[in-house]
């Protein structure tokens, strides 16, 4: 196999870390009072270092009260700002494993030098865009563990652990690793040719209304903003709630993950994720959105399950 080539974010993210650990960067929540007060965000040069120091700040507002656990990673490829909070954290994957699961198919398409086939194409919009978890379970028993485990590798989702058995939605994923999955559709060329990264990222656009919490909140108009979410509640950790995206277009090209848990609704945990998202698209995308418009898009107390895995 050919040694990949090193996409321009890794090569900022290194210029970002120089020869330091890259969880250095990243604080815990129960670190203490000193990582508390460590900056969130870098940046890779000293001119977006007011950037990154402002995103911090805001981010720590976004934060501030929530008692759910929260784990997020930003990446701004013009600016060559990270942020990272919790960023290594493990957390049941949800539906937002669809979205690697929709690279593991469009990686084996590009493998086989062929086009999707009829079924491929509907499974993979039902999965996107509506959250369909019998297309899910079909795409993931066509691709197989050891396929999905290959798009990981490629994607450098290093601490992604695919779920046991038929369980995708029990996949072990992290906000740091789902950065680098949006990576993969954006400007990482290792995993997908630019066909297959257009086209997940077309269809993750095309997410149903209902389910366009979350990333896209606030978002700068003008711009594309690719979406999935995950929301399962489980008899530990209460309700899990997560949404990733890419934001591209009008001059902008960042990306977030956020991953919660230990929610006691689901209208809770998208809340946190649109305060961080808002946070976001302020400072990297120029949004005008104020944040006295914050509320749940789309939850109510009644809103089911995403059913990717058993409550138990």
């Amino acid at each position: 196999m050919p040694v990949p080539r090193t996409s321009r974010s890794r090569r900022l993210l290194a210029a970002l870390v120089g020869s330091a650990s890259l969880g250095a960067l990243l604080p815990l929540v129960a670190a203490g009072p000193a990582a508390a007060a460590s900056p969130l965000c870098t940046a890779a040069s000293a001119k977006h270092a007011p950037l990154a120091a402002k995103l911090s700040r805001d981010l720590r507002s976004a934060l501030s009260g929530r008692t759910d656990q929260i784990g997020f990673a930003v990446y701004d490829q013009h600016t060559g700002v990270f942020c990272g909070y919790n960023a290594y954290t493990h957390f049941d994957s949800a539906s937002v494993v669809k979205a690697a699961i929709m690279g593991t198919v469009l990686r084996r398409a590009q493998e086989q030098h062929r086009g999707l086939t009829a079924w491929e194409t509907s499974n993979l919009r039902a999965m996107i865009t509506h959250s369909d978890n019998t297309a899910a379970s079909s795409l993931w028993n066509s691709v197989g563990r050891s396929r999905f485990q290959a798009f990981l590798d490629l994607a450098q989702m290093r601490s992604t652990r695919p779920g046991p058995g038929d369980y995708w939605g029990l996949t072990q994923i992290t906000a740091r690793d789902e950065v680098h999955l949006l990576d993969a559709f954006t400007d990482h060329h290792d995993a997908l040719n630019a066909t297959w990264r257009a086209y997940a990222l077309k269809l993750m656009s095309q997410v149903t209304p209902s389910q366009r919490w979350g990333v896209p909140y606030g978002a700068p108009g003008g711009t594309q903003v690719s979406n999935k979410n995950g929301w399962l509640p489980r008899a530990t950790h209460g309700w899990r709630v997560h949404s990733i995206g890419a934001v591209n277009g009008n001059g902008r090209d960042y990306r977030l993950a956020v991953l919660t848990q230990d929610n006691g609704t689901m209208a809770y945990g998208e809340t946190t994720i649109q305060r961080i998202a808002l946070a976001v698209h302020r400072d990297l995308g120029g949004s005008a959105t104020r944040a006295a418009a914050l509320a749940p898009g789309s939850a109510t107390a009644t809103t089911p399950s995403d059913g990717s895995a058993p409550a138990q």
